[in-house]
């Protein structure tokens, strides 16, 4: 075996070197000898499998024949890989480099180390010479390589080679969107500098099991580039997030200033005004002169941030010839002066002359904040605004003149800090309940258990339910192999558990996962399993993006299903998605399996009006893999297979059964698309409202399985002639409840094992303008009154159909265009009972659930809030007190929601107590600003009409209200800061409420009276 290399804390030059061998050494393996820059590590997080890398920890030393180390020629940079030297067998020990280190501790049989921008660069022209073909990955690695090494082209050692070699990896296909993503810009002479200081003055903390970092610099002007040192500081000393601080002064709007192409001397001439000298522009002139000193224009004010100082070097003037009471000002010369002969004076502060009389140099101080944040939650933009700046959520900046720094930085940091939401713990990740077994239970039927549900590893508890060990697929494999399948899982299970609780963080999970190589922990609460958190859950979690899908918009008064044939589904599809379902479709029928296009896809593209073709958002693919080896795995084996076609989409498997899905966000062609691909199957419900089990079956048992005929349709893509329709299989009705515009449920008991169906048959039906059908409206009936959502809830701490799937629901519905109709049909229905068997929608719940609306409209206008979960709370407020607590925990809703439940009812009795003895405004604004507005909006609308219009008019217009002095004015004035300017600007606040006052002229008289002189500085 022959082994390449990388240095330890790799980064993209080591890796593109190392890959590029990979290719000329056919059969090596790459060796990532000890960690990577973070962002290799994140590179390699979604591409490792494209190249030909081991781990060190899988290197057998007794097969090791050569060994190739690329971009280091030190022993000590190998870290323990070094030892491999040594082996006795080596029959070659190589080394490519580009550094030019004056000798090396390695005894090499062959090096190739020349002064080239980066070590790709050897690799890319041996690879050119032998004339072999790259794939897009390996070339976009390698070009990366090049990138990061060189600056991209800019840095003192970039050679015409490195361009050369960059020209042909494009040429092979590099993806220049990647290498934008993951290639780190160099930074400038300046830049470097201030990048060091910034490491020793770096503050750092952790919140909330994120790293905050925020660094102050004062520089001697504007520094250009300021947004590059913060993504570098962010990136070298992997921060979650980063506040960087820059003060520095710069001349005011009344002085003249530079042209931004010559350097700036300030010389101290006695009695005589500056000019221009040997090409300069001497501080303080009127006018501007070029090198051969001709009178040029004044430089614009865009140009006077990036003026030049690099040309000239102050330290270089000789004052030896300078003679200032020998210069008069009829006789001055000034090709005569020449910087050899100057002294330029190191006084900052002096007086220069302008015309008659003295004029002193006046300045402002200038503040620029730049962040960046990688915490997801967080919004810089939001926290930039109040003080005039701007940008995106995760990258903003902020420039401010004449304030505290340090002050300023600080509060912003603490701002940042409580912007991060909570973190995830094992609660949020695990799955549950866990499926377990006992100690004696045989190698076979554990393995049966493992085949049956997609698991790899089960739990085995004794029988007081107590965690006793763990037995992995590995393991019954093991043992099956050695034909133990009829001893107990005992004599084969790990018994040494790593285990975590419900409060445990996401990181320290991923933490223990790295450490001992576990792929499942147990969550034990008091002893018991609760759950358990999988690699599976923890990478979902980590790669994972929301999807927007835009819901299509269906006239229902121009359509004409009637007219809608199967045929019509391919001009239907826009071109990039058909092409992608005909890969599929091909992919999947070379491997003997049928590919079918299902659920709300080929209900939507039947629904369209055909007047265009439709990029869908949403797609689900199933693949007929019954009755073959594969059928288990069919979908992700699919998905992987589309994968390496379509480079850019992420791919995630979802859980233990083995379904896929191919993401793409903000593409060029197919916009934000989530394809799920999955093997039919089949499902149980284990008790009504809980999570069904699912088994591999055929596309019938699939379609069964869903939840109304017009979502139970599928289209084939397989096996078609593709001039003809695409056969369609319609086994429950669904065209014809499409065109009689019908909701029908496909069996009997679909309600009762999963309530949440009765929620998305509405949905359906206000959006797409259909009606229930009688049949299924008496389903639904029969499931409310049968009682067994409240049973179920009391038998079982966990109903996932009842609780976070239904609060799902009621997102989607609340939170649409149609939520009022839908709330009305709900209740119709009687569906509400879901929530609580006594909610009902009475004419003043339906009046607050609607005025709550309007208030959210006025109050809230950018949606800040989640406007679906305030009508929410509205619902649930109309509970008797001691009943919200209980649903808004079902529904797992967030802490201040169910905080603000809680204290309702006592906010509203201390609201009718005080707020009618408030006679004056600034009593009611003291009272009310100690609360958010969603507590007041939800007081409001549940508050009689004389306390709901003063919560109204303070929201509108007496939190508004501002003094006529703020604290600028009050140090104006002479006060000293300290703790009382709260207390002045809140007398003051009160008396402009009160219409005490009304301007400045009357508020220093009130302070006059209330805060005399004697407050004042001395």
């Amino acid at each position: 075996m022959d082994l390449i290399l990388c240095h330890t804390t790799a980064d993209f030059d080591a890796l593109g070197a190392a890959v590029g061998l990979t290719r000329l050494k056919p059969g090596a393996k790459a060796v990532l000898t000890g960690g990577t820059h973070p962002a290799v590590r994140d590179f390699l997080a979604l591409h490792r499998d494209e190249y030909a890398l081991i781990e060190r920890r899988s290197v057998q030393l007794a097969q090791i024949n050569s060994v190739i180390i690329v971009d280091t020629q030190k022993r000590d940079r190998l870290g323990k890989a070094a030892e491999w030297l040594d082996l006795p067998q080596l029959k070659a020990i190589e080394i490519y480099d580009h550094h030019p280190v004056p000798q090396t501790d390695i005894q090499a049989t062959y090096t190739q180390i020349e002064p080239v921008g980066a070590t790709t660069t050897l690799i890319v022209e041996q690879l050119q010479q032998s004339q072999i073909q790259l794939t897009t990955a390996e070339a976009t690695v390698m070009a990366l390589g090049i990138h990061v090494d060189t600056g991209s082209l800019t840095f003192d050692q970039t050679t015409p080679r490195d361009g050369a070699a960059l020209t042909w990896l494009m040429e092979q296909g590099a993806n220049l969107r990647q290498i934008a993503q993951y290639v780190e810009p160099g930074l400038s002479p300046q830049l470097e500098k201030l990048f060091r200081q910034s490491l020793d003055l770096l503050q750092r903390q952790t919140h909330l099991g994120y790293t905050i970092s925020w660094v102050f610099l004062k520089t001697p002007g504007h520094v250009p580039g300021l947004s590059s040192l913060a993504s570098r500081l962010l990136e070298v000393t992997e921060s979650d997030a980063l506040l960087l601080g820059a003060e520095y002064k710069r001349k005011s709007k009344g002085e003249t200033l530079q042209p931004a192409d010559l350097p700036v001397v300030r010389f101290q001439v006695e009695g005589y005004s500056p000019l221009p000298v040997g090409g300069l522009t001497v501080e303080g002139s009127g006018n501007y002169y070029n090198k051969q000193n001709f009178k040029i224009q004044p430089p614009s004010q865009n140009n006077l941030e990036t003026q030049s100082q690099t040309n000239f070097q102050p330290n270089n003037l000789q004052p030896n010839n300078l003679q200032p009471n020998n210069l008069q000002a009829n006789n001055l010369q000034p090709n005569n002066l020449q910087p050899n002969n100057l002294q330029p004076s190191t006084d900052t502060n002096l007086p220069y002359s302008k015309a008659k009389g003295e004029q002193l140099s006046t300045s402002v101080t200038k503040l620029t904040i730049i962040g960046r944040t990688r915490i997801e939650g967080t919004d810089l933009n939001q926290l930039l605004q109040p003080l005039g700046g701007g940008g995106h959520s995760q990258a903003a900046a902020v420039t401010l003149r004449d304030c505290d720094a340090q002050t300023i930085l600080e509060q912003l940091v603490n701002q940042l800090k409580d912007q991060i939401p909570q973190p995830l713990t094992a609660r949020d990740l695990m799955s549950s309940p866990v499926r377990t077994i006992r100690p004696n239970t045989k190698i076979k039927e554990a393995q049966r258990i493992l085949l049956r549900y997609g698991h790899s590893g089960l739990s085995v508890v004794d029988k007081l339910d107590q965690l006793v060990g763990i037995i992995s697929r590995r393991d019954l494999d093991l043992a099956l192999h050695h034909g133990f399948g009829h001893a107990p899982v005992k004599g084969y299970m790990t018994k040494d558990v790593k285990t975590i609780t419900p409060e445990t963080s996401m990181a320290d999970i991923q933490s223990l996962m790295v450490t001992y190589d576990i792929g499942r922990l147990p969550v034990l609460e008091d002893g018991q399993l609760m759950g358990i958190v999988t690699r599976t859950d923890v990478l979902r979690q980590l790669f994972q993006e929301e999807l927007k899908v835009k819901q299509l918009k269906v006239d229902g008064s121009n359509l004409k299903p009637a007219n809608l044939k199967p045929a019509n589904l391919k001009p239907l599809l826009a071109s990039p998605l058909w092409e992608l379902l005909t890969i599929a479709a091909e992919k999947a029928q070379e491997r003997g399996w049928h590919l079918y296009l299902v659920g709300g896809a080929v209900r939507d593209l039947l629904l369209a009006d055909g007047k265009k073709q439709l990029l869908l958002n949403d797609i689900d693919l199933v693949v007929d893999g019954f009755n073959r080896s594969a059928d288990a795995i069919a979908g992700v084996t699919l998905a992987k297979e589309l994968r390496k076609i379509y480079r850019k989409v992420r791919l995630e498997v979802h859980g233990s059964f083995q379904t896929a899905a191919l993401l793409w966000h903000n593409d060029q062609t197919f916009g934000s698309l989530c394809v799920d691909i999955a093997t039919a199957r089949t499902e149980f419900y284990p008790y009504p409202a809980a999570n069904p089990q699912v088994e591999a079956s055929s596309i019938r048992q699939d379609l069964y399985r869903r939840d109304f005929t017009i979502n139970a349709m599928a289209a084939r893509l397989t096996k078609v002639n593709p001039q003809s329709q695409l056969p369609l299989l319609d086994f429950f009705g669904g065209m014809l409840d499409l065109r009689s515009q019908k909701i029908r449920v496909l069996h009997a008991n679909s309600f009762i094992e999963d309530p949440t169906r009765i929620y998305r048959a509405v949905r359906f039906a206000v959006r797409l303008g259909f009606e229930i059908e009688p049949q299924t409206k008496e389903y639904i009936h029969y499931a409310i009154e049968s009682g067994v959502y409240q049973r179920t809830l009391a038998e079982n701490a966990k109903v996932p159909a009842l609780q976070t799937r239904l609060k799902a629901e009621l997102n989607y519905m609340l939170q649409g265009p149609y939520w009022e109709p839908a709330l009305q049909l709900l209740f119709s229905l009687g569906a509400l009972r879901c929530l609580h068997p006594t909610l009902t929608l009475d004419k003043p719940l339906w009046w607050r659930v609607r005025l709550v609306g309007r208030w959210l409209q006025r109050f809230d206008p950018k949606q800040t809030l989640r406007h679906w979960q305030m009508r929410l709370e509205v619902l649930i407020a109309d509970l008797a007190p001691e009943e919200r607590v209980k649903v808004a925990k079902n529904l797992q809703l967030p802490v201040d929601s169910v905080e603000r439940l809680q204290k309702l009812e006592g906010l509203q009795g201390d609201f009718l107590e005080s707020l009618p003895t408030c006679q004056l405004k600034s009593q009611i604004v003291h009272m009310l600003r100690e609360y958010k507005l969603p507590t007041l909006v939800l007081i409001g609308v549940h508050s009689p009409r004389a306390i709901r219009r003063k919560i109204w008019q303070y929201l509108t217009t007496w939190r508004n209200v501002k003094p006529p002095l703020d604290g600028n004015d009050l140090r104006k004035l002479g006060y000293k800061p300290g703790a009382h300017y709260r207390e002045i600007l809140d007398a003051l606040l009160d008396a402009t409420l009160d219409r005490v006052i009304q301007d400045q002229a009357e508020a220093k008289a009130f302070l006059a009276i209330h805060y005399p002189p004697l407050d004042r500085k001395p």
